[in-house]
């Protein structure tokens, strides 16, 4: 979710010798990922490791020093049942992620982490695409998220090449398996290759690529996760019509790191027709459009160039206008936790689980006498409460298993 800017764009892109963003790179970039040869670069696909070669080689050309596991790339193995309508835990097969990481080092104490996806729904096999009949179509992504994963090797070379005294250093990294649940972030965050109190912010680019001329409509999310959010983006906008959400937790990558206490923004040039549906193709991208989103990212960066370490603000959780359910628990579910149970991680102050004392980290294992294996037994339990209902949750905390009182 985004928006944007243009006076001090003249000045930081017009001047020669300065590094600029360039259209030409983003089509280029944008093409590769979404053409039918990487087939939709489905989480661990043959094509997902072609696209991590890419990126991988992006970084390397942008002067980046590797920090992934193995060199730029970062591996990581998952379970993940991709069928909503199975919920057995039993042989699932293990599969593998590639996140893509490269590190732009200033010398400074504190670090800038700019993030994207670049996974996408392959040939929709793994039961999220909208298509009425997705298997074997090639989801090529190109706004969903080629457009972010663009703007990530942009912005590296846009850096790379300012020559301007930054302050701080640069972490770009290239995301796997969010379209399965945010996995790749997740992963990373619980086991970085730098140090997380060392992060000054997180910047994640989901969709910016279907920029509305007429409306020049920008969603940021994540607006209230640090106090000098708002002012500093309502100073630098002078071209978007922005739209601002709080909440540092949404259905992107920033979530992983806001759940780290990192203050995040997330950009997004908004919904359209071909979410998840195979005509989400590079034709349909506005080249101009994203140079202007990646022009006021610089902007905004560049005013936080001479600030100290922004200070962290926790948010409440995003209301959703289109659940199916009547309660919430208030708790953010760990998509990665591959054991019995549903792990837990964040909880929202004030609302049901906060109030029956559940905690982070807590596995929630039984709702209403219902056992809980994961995520999707845990909704289909939450789907039977009412507001105002009280009942007993049955949470493994370390070593012990505790029943809380919690009323909806």
């Amino acid at each position: 979710m985004i928006k944007y800017i243009t006076t001090l764009i003249i000045a930081c892109t017009s001047v020669s010798g300065i590094a600029q963003i360039n259209v030409k790179h983003i089509k280029k970039d944008i093409s590769y990922l979404a053409s039918d040869k990487l087939k939709g670069r489905g989480t661990s696909s043959a094509e997902e490791k072609i696209a991590a070669t890419y990126i991988a080689s992006s970084f390397k050309k942008s002067g980046l020093v590797p920090k992934g596991n193995d060199s730029y790339l970062y591996n990581f193995v998952f379970k993940k049942n991709s069928n909503p309508h199975d919920t057995s835990l039993v042989n699932i097969p293990e599969r593998k992620g590639i996140n893509v990481i490269g590190f732009l080092d200033n010398s400074a104490v504190n670090t800038i982490v700019i993030g994207a996806h670049y996974d996408h729904l392959g040939l929709g096999y793994d039961h999220n695409s909208l298509d009425a009949n997705p298997e074997d179509k090639i989801h090529n992504g190109a706004d969903d998220n080629a457009s972010g994963t663009s703007g990530v090797l942009e912005l590296a070379k846009y850096f790379s090449e300012n020559n301007v005294k930054e302050n701080y250093n640069f972490l770009f990294i290239c995301f796997s398996g969010e379209e399965l649940g945010l996995l790749g972030s997740k992963k990373w965050c619980d086991n970085p290759t730098i140090d997380l109190t060392k992060i000054n912010y997180m910047i994640n680019m989901d969709m910016i690529g279907r920029l509305n001329d007429s409306t020049k409509k920008l969603l940021i999310y994540g607006v209230g996760t640090s106090p000098t959010w708002v002012p500093l983006l309502e100073k630098t906008n002078t071209y978007f019509s922005i739209k601002m959400d709080s909440s540092g937790i949404g259905p992107s990558d920033q979530t992983s790191f806001y759940l780290k206490d990192i203050p995040v923004l997330h950009f997004f040039t908004g919904q359209h027709s071909d979410y998840h549906k195979p005509t989400d193709d590079v034709e349909k991208i506005n080249l101009a459009g994203e140079k202007k989103v990646l022009e006021y990212i610089v902007d905004l960066i560049n005013q936080t160039n001479s600030l100290p370490k922004l200070t962290f603000a926790k948010t409440a959780s995003p209301v959703s206008t289109k659940s199916k359910y009547k309660v919430t628990l208030g708790v953010m579910p760990d998509y990665t936790f591959e054991g019995t149970g549903m792990r837990i991680d964040g909880v929202t102050d004030n609302k049901p689980a906060f109030k029956a004392g559940i905690k982070t980290g807590d596995i929630i294992i039984e709702l209403g006498g219902q056992k809980i294996n994961n995520v999707q037994d845990y909704m289909k339990a939450l789907s039977g409460f009412n507001k105002g209902d009280k009942t007993i949750v049955g949470v493994k905390r370390g070593n012990e298993n505790l029943s809380l009182a919690l009323e909806f």
